[in-house]
């Protein structure tokens, strides 16, 4: 039985598809690498090799035999895997290629780590594809069940989260937390992707969470449902989930209800920079700071004390773009355009 959200299991008859289900909620998403250096000899080959290269990237390592789909073609062609994959190494370059495989060695750590918390699969119980994993990215099963043991317990550690979350690139820091859309989730540092999973694999994720938040003075984890996160250009916080990673208790609040709940701005900063709506959510954050709307975070952080930063600056907004609010003072329109000329400059 495995938890995917608070009171929700999915449950397993084969063991080896159970394990395959947990290993793949740990994977990060991963590209293809872009052709650096184009070649006649590689574009002759492109299409014969475009299902290797797909398969490097979803499994970090080259297949054996059976594994590619279209390997027989593949040998006919060039003889070998390994000569097929040079010829790609010399389109795209080598260094996306080991970043790729240190990340799918990281993947397979984080998910080894966190099955301790239920049973530990036997090396026989894994699918023949993720022993093969095993066997190219971590030598044998016993030193990756030690090199994951030893991941998860540096987690206790103390200052370990607090350096990670500081250190992230993705997500928005604040002094006390880090919070990343869980889109975002998968390409977080493994140490940051491991915490969450202590509590999401005990406990079980929030099924509509679309923040995490990663506390870094308390060893706590939170899960924010903000319902309209995409089409609403400042959502509302409808619902959170609080887990205590030291007590493993879970509180539960519901914010629908309120009149003035906690709001979201600087979306982008939540995601990563290939989501869908990335520069939609960007190009408002740089509108809104012209209009200097986001100077005040102290009173802007609920839904009335961001109406009243509206009103105050004569504009409201149509989707995602500010504009001018109908039936304004003409002269506290002049002195607002006067200020942001003056930001401008």
């Amino acid at each position: 039985a495995i938890p995917v959200a608070l009171g929700v299991y999915f449950v397993f008859r084969d063991e080896s598809q159970a394990q395959l289900f947990r290993s793949r909620r740990f994977r990060s998403r991963l590209t293809t690498p872009r052709i650096q250096v184009p070649s006649k000899t590689f574009e002759d080959y492109r299409e014969l090799l475009t299902p290797l290269m797909d398969f490097v990237t979803e499994r970090g390592r080259l297949p054996i035999t059976g594994e590619l789909v279209n390997e027989t073609e593949v040998l006919r062609e060039l003889r070998t895997i390994h000569r097929a994959f040079q010829l790609i190494q010399q389109a795209t370059g080598n260094e996306a290629w080991e970043a790729i495989i240190e990340t799918r060695r990281q993947d397979l750590l984080v998910y080894l780590a966190l099955s301790q918390f239920s049973h530990r699969p036997r090396l026989r119980d894994l699918t023949p594809e993720v022993q093969e994993d095993i066997k190219a990215l971590l030598n044998t099963y016993k030193q990756a069940c030690e090199r994951a043991d030893q991941l998860l317990f540096s987690l206790g550690e103390k200052g370990v989260i607090a350096a990670k979350c500081r250190a992230s690139k993705i997500g928005k820091r604040l002094p006390d937390a880090l919070y990343v859309h869980v889109s975002a989730l998968e390409s977080l540092d493994p140490m940051l992707r491991l915490y969450e999973g202590c509590a999401s694999r005990v406990i079980g994720r929030m099924e509509e969470a679309t923040l995490i938040k990663i506390h870094t003075e308390q060893p706590k984890i939170s899960y924010l449902a903000y319902p309209d996160f995409d089409p609403n250009p400042h959502p509302a916080l409808a619902t959170s989930m609080q887990i205590n990673l030291g007590n493993l208790r879970v509180s539960y609040r519901d914010y629908d209800h309120q009149e003035n709940p906690p709001i979201l701005h600087r979306k982008e900063t939540f995601v990563t920079s290939d989501y869908p709506n990335y520069e939609k959510f960007s190009r408002l954050t740089k509108q809104e700071e012209q209009w200097g709307l986001l100077d005040e975070t102290r009173t802007i952080g609920t839904r009335n004390g961001w109406e009243k930063r509206l009103q105050a600056y004569c504009a409201e907004l149509q989707g995602h773009r500010v504009i001018w609010r109908k039936n304004a003072d003409p002269y506290q329109v002049k002195l607002i355009r006067s200020q942001q000329r003056h930001r401008k400059k």
